[in-house]
């Protein structure tokens, strides 16, 4: 495949964490590692999972696109951050980009919630993004061209809708995003944020969902379809690309216009 030069990202090198997918199903780490691919980065493919993270791999090789590598490190730890990090300078003598693609869900109310679920969500889903940043920045502009990185936040963080430990973790990613925007801009870092509605993903089909709720997820969306990985995934190959070089601390909402009309909370 040939890549595209006007996503500027040709030669790239990008790390996204949460790039595995149970089989071949489509998730928003492993769709955001197969586009970048597509456009000439290398990409390390990073997942808890090695064998989620080979797959990915694979997949992006069977397409004949630019090298890739998979590598398995637990991003809720600092020193694994900073190895995954100088693994990708030593495969290919830099970085550029960063994806944050890890995280839970939760459900429960402030009173229902657990002190113990608490703080695992918020190290789950904030945490990694901070640790990940941290190494990844300075990396970034001993690179010498600066950097672009994108967290994937929630629909929720917007919109709360009984899943508050959720709700809040995913709009802190918003709050980090905006705020490494500021602070490293003057780098040459742009940091945007995703904000997905209710796409279908492995993640959210593998815990078991009837053909009423989907159909109410679709229903969800002005545009009355569904969305899916690959929907999160061009808007985030669109933000880490050059085609986006004047964007920065932005949050993108990718929901189907869900936001908009508000529907009740059941419905997602």
């Amino acid at each position: 495949m040939t890549p595209n030069e006007e996503w500027g990202l040709i030669g790239k090198v990008a790390i996204v964490t949460g790039g595995g997918a149970a089989g071949d199903g489509i998730g928003n780490g492993r769709a955001a590692c197969i586009l970048l691919a597509r456009a000439g980065a290398h990409v390390l493919v990073v997942d808890k999972d090695i064998a989620l993270a080979e797959r990915t791999v694979a997949m992006i090789a069977e397409e004949g696109s630019a090298a890739s590598a998979a590598a398995s490190y637990d991003v809720t730890r600092s020193s694994e951050c900073e190895a995954m990090v100088a693994d990708a300078v030593k495969r290919w003598g830099r970085l550029d980009c960063l994806d944050n693609n890890v995280g839970i869900g939760s459900k429960g109310t402030v009173v229902e919630e657990t002190e113990e679920n608490w703080a695992r969500v918020m190290h789950v889903n904030v945490d990694t993004m901070f640790l990940s940043c941290k190494h990844a920045i300075p990396a970034m502009i001993e690179s010498g061209d600066g950097g672009s990185i994108a967290t994937i936040s929630s629909i929720s963080a917007l919109r709360p809708r009984g899943l508050t430990a959720y709700s809040v973790s995913k709009g802190a990613v918003i709050a980090l995003t905006q705020a490494m925007a500021v602070d490293h801009g003057p780098d040459g870092i742009r940091a945007n944020c995703v904000f997905p509605g209710p796409v279908y993903t492995p993640m959210v089909y593998a815990r078991g969902m009837t053909d009423q709720a989907r159909e109410a997820r679709r229903k969800a969306s002005v545009l009355g379809r569904e969305g899916n990985g690959w929907d999160i995934g061009r808007a985030v190959r669109f933000l880490l690309s050059d085609q986006a070089r004047f964007i920065t601390g932005q949050v993108l909402g990718v929901d189907g216009g869900a936001t908009l009309v508000g529907p009740s909370r059941a419905s997602q």
